[in-house]
């Protein structure tokens, strides 16, 4: 198998854009839920759980689908994932009870565990080096344009009826003939060989769990923040403009859109710039568009920081993949990618709990004005204090590591 075919390419490229809709596509159906369930008590916690339940699921069984993926060929984990995908994400088409759609999305979570698992470390398997970057650039673009596409998709299904939505989960179940004929599985690449010195200037990374450590803490804090965006936009434009589910989807959407620009590029941006900086970037971006929507009067004004805090979050992952998959050994690269999808959807799961509660006590406004100013000076620590950050997660030694895996030639740097 050539993974440099096109129709190789595509498809997980396709594949890929199946875990952003795992949440988000249904987002701006909620109100429209919450009006249907409005007898059941504390409706509004069981229905953000609707959206956020995948998110707890993922978090269990990521660890065990890159378990499995270190044991064996990744389709095996894939193919079924993909199955259980179309079949569990739609059950809300028809499922009439609240606590049935919760099992129905507990199962995707499931799913999507292996989908997002296997398919980056698929990608991992097949791309080096530069190559690499700007896949997993390409990936994330791919993910952001998906998402766009599926929640203005949801926003247009959900003025015909809340059910609608759940059906764009059908479309996993297209793409497993493409999985089966386009993709191979192998544990590694056969027959290239490299040699691989980590470190940087002849030093070693002696201590890659501080840094996988420190790589799940801020994904896991990116998505926590991120996440106020499909919980609390749709109340907050309905509020301040009177907006449907159709105008709330397009928000949304502009800030998935404004993130695969970022995506697309992150390639030609990391040549340029070390990780920290990048988060740097990431971090101050968000920060600006969250205070620009605590600020605003208007839908308009909402969009624009939607637009900039979109840019930042679309070089989350191809930062942050990066430079984990560059670090880690490929016999466990995907119990590290499964850690990862852990830490990405732990925050997801986490985000209303954390957010309700400002919400309750200060309003939708200052929940953007607070969490604006926590990335703006999180955003500074990364750039005042970058040395003193990789001081503290890499410990080096004077000799460096030699290690044998089956890739092909080059040398690899740390980069901050």
């Amino acid at each position: 198998m050539n993974p440099n075919r096109i129709y190789t390419r595509t498809t997980l490229l396709l594949i890929s854009s199946l875990t952003v809709m795992a949440g988000t596509t249904i987002a701006p159906t909620l109100p429209s839920l919450q009006a249907h369930f409005s007898e059941i008590e504390n409706v509004g916690f069981w229905i953000r759980l609707i959206l956020t339940l995948p998110g707890l699921f993922i978090v269990m069984a990521s660890p065990v689908a890159g378990y499995l993926l270190d044991r064996g060929n990744r389709l095996r984990l894939l193919i079924p994932s993909m199955i259980l995908y179309g079949l569990a994400g739609s059950s809300g088409l028809y499922l009439e009870s609240v606590g049935a759609i919760l099992a129905g999305r507990a199962l995707l979570g499931v799913a999507v565990a292996g989908i997002m698992t296997s398919a980056t470390t698929l990608i991992a398997d097949y791309y080096d080096g530069p190559a690499r970057s700007r896949f997993m650039g390409w990936q994330a673009a791919f993910m952001n344009f998906g998402g766009v596409v599926f929640l203005t998709a949801g926003g247009a299904l959900a003025e015909r009826g809340w059910r609608w939505p759940f059906a764009i989960y059908l479309s996993a179940l297209l793409m497993v003939p493409l999985a089966l004929s386009a993709l191979s599985g192998p544990k590694k690449i056969p027959g290239k060989t490299e040699t691989i010195k980590t470190g940087n200037n002849g030093k070693t990374a002696a201590d890659s769990s501080r840094l996988l450590i420190f790589i799940y803490a801020i994904v896991f804090s990116a998505m926590v923040v991120f996440y106020f965006i499909p919980l609390h936009i749709p109340y907050y434009l309905e509020k301040l403009a009177n907006a449907g589910p159709t105008l709330s989807g397009m928000a949304i959407a502009l800030a998935t859109f404004c993130g695969a620009i970022t995506s697309f590029s992150y390639g030609k941006i990391r040549s340029r710039l070390g990780y920290l900086p990048i988060l740097g970037l990431i971090f101050g971006l968000m920060g600006t568009g969250y205070l620009t929507i605590a600020l605003s009067s208007s839908y308009p004004v909402v969009l624009a920081g939607l637009a900039v805090s979109g840019l930042g979050m679309g070089l989350m992952f191809p930062n942050m993949n990066v430079w984990l998959t560059t670090e880690v050994s490929p016999s466990v690269r995907g119990r590290a990618i499964g850690g990862f999808t852990t830490a990405v959807f732990l925050g997801q799961f986490v985000s209303p709990f954390a957010g309700q509660p400002i919400v309750d006590q200060f309003g939708l406004v200052n929940l953007f004005g607070i969490a604006g100013i926590l990335m703006l000076n999180l955003a500074l620590a990364f750039v005042i204090w970058k040395k003193q950050i990789l001081d503290s997660i890499m410990q080096v030694k004077k000799e460096p590591i030699v290690e044998t895996v089956s890739v092909k030639t080059r040398s690899r740097k740390i980069s901050g």
